[in-house]
């Protein structure tokens, strides 16, 4: 099935939406719950699948709800079509701060692989799966990078990313980066989870013992403030807490 072509523009700097225009009978699928606004003429369905295969059967769709599962994901997609006689608008909003990434899987070979929690729309024909880190032991190790989403078609794809994204292109190269610093990568890379430095450095340093090691050709997105990090930041329990108790008794004693 070929993708629905979607017209689009992103709104915002830090915490950004992505808004998609589609034409009469135009439709985009959408992670559950991340739609922010939408025209009168659009209509939404909840469905078990993507709908990337027409007249799927029952068993298919539970399958492929059942795989979305095991990523951390709703069982269902949403759908958002256009029924009205003039184009309409829908709003999609990142849910936590960072940027949106638009990606055309038709100029990528028509497929890209992202983290389990970095898709969050695309054009209706899109066909969202999971794939397993061949490497068993060291994904169940490393905690992250064991069941990522693969993503295939030949239209346009939004991943969500926090913070900055930086996208690098590879070229028989490797790259070793924080395990939750990635956000996708084209099916040239191959993606490991390996130990790095000691237990000494993990403890005292401040950085993990496993980095996740990116090699071969091809483009990689990755993310300068995960959710992980995010959370640990404004947590009072989170690294942060020390640098505040600081400045508020600097604040004290200027007083």
């Amino acid at each position: 099935m070929h993708s629905h072509q979607l017209d689009f523009k992103i709104l915002g700097d830090d915490i950004q939406l992505v808004e998609i225009e589609l034409d009469p009978l135009e439709t985009v699928i959408a992670e559950a719950g991340s739609m922010m606004y939408m025209d009168n003429d659009i209509r939404f369905e909840t469905k078990m699948g993507d709908g990337s295969v027409p007249n799927q059967g029952l068993m298919s769709k539970l399958l492929s709800a059942g795989s979305r599962v095991l990523t951390g994901e709703s069982l269902f997609v949403t759908h958002f079509t256009n029924q009205g006689i003039t184009k309409q608008r829908v709003a999609f909003a990142a849910p936590y701060p960072g940027k949106i990434v638009p990606v055309d899987l038709g100029l990528l070979g028509g497929s890209l692989i992202v983290q389990k929690d970095g898709f969050l729309c695309a054009a209706k024909g899109t066909r969202i799966s999971i794939t397993l880190n061949r490497r068993i032991g060291s994904g169940l190790v490393g905690g992250e990078g064991f069941i990522l989403q693969k993503l295939e078609g030949d239209g346009l794809t939004f991943m969500h990313a926090g913070g900055t994204v930086i996208e690098r292109k590879l070229n028989h190269e490797t790259l070793k980066i924080d395990t939750g610093c990635i956000v996708g990568y084209t099916p040239g890379i191959d993606f490991n989870i390996e130990t790095t430095g000691s237990l000494r450095s993990m403890v005292f340093g401040g950085e993990g013992i496993f980095l996740a090691t990116l090699r071969g050709t091809g483009t990689v997105w990755l993310q300068s403030m995960p959710i992980r990090k995010l959370i640990q930041a404004i947590s009072p329990y989170g690294r942060n807490i020390k640098k505040e108790s600081r400045s508020l008794l600097d604040n004290f004693l200027e007083r």
